[in-house]
């Protein structure tokens, strides 16, 4: 079974709806939030997303939701550091010339 295999591999709590609405800040408006934002960004942004990259661009989204009350210049400021401290992405690398 899927929530078997979540459980797994992160922390999953469980709300039974039918009873409470939220149980100790248990509730599911952050993963609508999530995936609401995510399809505007597609849709509003990039208009296209292939499957190949989907994954990236949903790590994107959620580091954006992640960190949506940091201002402009402290978003720039960790993704230059970041940029800086990775190694070379052999997914990105060169992706604009296997387009062509």
């Amino acid at each position: 079974m899927l929530s078997n295999i979540l459980h797994a591999g992160w922390s999953v709590d469980r709300v039974n709806h039918s009873e409470v609405y939220s149980d100790h800040g248990k509730h599911t408006n952050w993963a609508e939030s999530y995936f609401s934002r995510l399809r505007r960004m597609v849709v509003g942004q990039h208009h296209n997303v292939s499957p190949q990259y989907l994954r990236q661009y949903a790590n994107q989204a959620a580091w954006l939701e992640d960190n949506r009350r940091t201002d402009n210049g402290g978003l720039a400021h960790m993704l230059v550091a970041n940029a800086m401290e990775a190694p070379v992405s052999r997914s990105w690398k060169g992706y604009w010339q296997r387009a062509a």
